[in-house]
């Protein structure tokens, strides 16, 4: 049986258009046509004015939060139940992470344990420079309640939707959200540039800073001149090609994201112990980049290891949820406020096959399988 994996790349033959034209007019170094239209394609896509093209979602992270002045010493929010670059760009900036856990409805940062958060580092006298917020699996996060908090306390947002191209809240993309805002564009994200990621902001001053920073801080000079550190960032225009055909079909991946999730949740529905989740809040609108599902320990004696190792004998590639970064021996020494209910998704979560190239026998062979794991 030819394997089918968790979420490969997609393309069409769009890429191809931007790439020919790349090499047809030698426009192969770092900078180029594909990269300026990429960014506006970007723009236009999330509703920012400004965006910056970088090599990966986790450069983007780091850019942004050295823009929001994140510097050795300080403190970052950020939620344990996500992907380890999202607290490996705090550790970059020599701040520390101060871990938050999850909450139930979306998955994402519980407003309560966050408002427990700022009102003990207040106590102690250091509140953190900023908010990292994340956008799990593509579902939007409590918005209204964590944006409050952080505009109450004065904290800058960072708005990780790296997971999250082509949802909404309210029907305003994510990633919009935040004074800054990162996507990815790694080989298993909806939409891919094969490596790559974006940084957005509405404040043009942070986007120059952003570009300077990303080209290795030169100074405006005939020579190559640096007054500080810079970095290697910028994503090159070839892959800005494969970004802009990729583009182009954002609305049908998202939708067929979509579909995939349904498809699963008809079919797999009536199973012993098995939900998928999380549910989709009023108000949001989630990509459904990954379908993900919970087992219920008290109604199947099935765990997510025993269905995965299953998955596997039928060629079927699926995966664990995120272990929380709490649980992490990279981050024992971290504050932490909370860690019950994301430890107990990771111990009962599992992510199926959500490709948009998978067929309706990929779906049933899947299903059929899932099944055969649980009854």
């Amino acid at each position: 049986m030819d394997r089918i994996y968790l979420s490969p790349p997609h393309l069409g033959r769009h890429e191809l258009n931007y790439l020919h034209k790349a090499v047809e007019d030698n426009w192969v170094a770092p900078v180029g046509p594909n990269l300026d239209g990429f960014e506006a394609d970007i723009s236009a896509a999330v509703g920012v004015p400004h965006c910056v093209a970088l090599s990966s979602g986790t450069a983007a992270l780091h850019l942004g939060l050295l823009l929001l002045g994140v510097g050795p010493g300080d403190e970052v929010l950020c939620p344990s139940f996500t992907f380890v670059a999202t607290a490996n760009a705090i550790l970059y900036c020599g701040a520390t992470p101060v871990f938050i856990d999850s909450e139930a409805d979306t998955w994402n940062m519980c407003p309560e344990r966050l408002h427990e958060a700022l009102a003990d580092r207040q106590r102690l006298g250091k509140l953190p420079k900023a908010l990292l917020l994340v956008h799990l699996y593509g579902m939007p996060a409590k918005l209204p309640e964590l944006l409050a908090l952080a505009a109450e306390y004065a904290i800058p947002v960072l708005e990780d939707a790296a997971e999250a191209l082509g949802a909404c809240w309210q029907k305003q993309p994510l990633g919009s959200f935040g004074r800054v805002g990162i996507f990815s564009f790694n080989g298993n994200k909806i939409l891919t540039t094969s490596g790559g990621g974006a940084l957005v902001t509405a404040d043009p001053e942070l986007a120059r800073r952003a570009r300077y920073l990303a080209t290795q801080a030169k100074d405006p000079a005939p020579h190559y001149q640096h007054s500080e550190v810079g970095f290697n960032y910028r994503l090159s225009n070839l892959l800005a090609g494969i970004g802009r055909g990729q583009m182009e079909l954002l609305p049908d991946r998202v939708k067929r994201r979509r579909e995939i999730f349904n498809w699963y949740r008809e079919h797999l529905a009536g199973l012993p112990g098995l939900a998928l989740a999380p549910a989709e809040p009023s108000g949001a609108y989630a990509n459904r980049w990954l379908t993900t599902l919970l087992l219920d320990p008290a109604a199947t004696a099935a765990t997510p290891e025993s269905v995965r190792r299953h998955l596997e004998t039928r060629n079927i590639e699926s995966r664990p949820l995120w272990k929380p970064l709490h649980l992490q021996p990279l981050f024992t020494e971290a504050p932490m406020y909370g860690g019950a209910v994301c430890a107990d998704l990771f111990a009962r979560g599992l992510c199926l096959p959500s490709g948009t190239a998978m067929s309706d026998d990929d779906l049933r062979r899947i299903a059929k399988t899932v099944r055969e794991a649980l009854v």
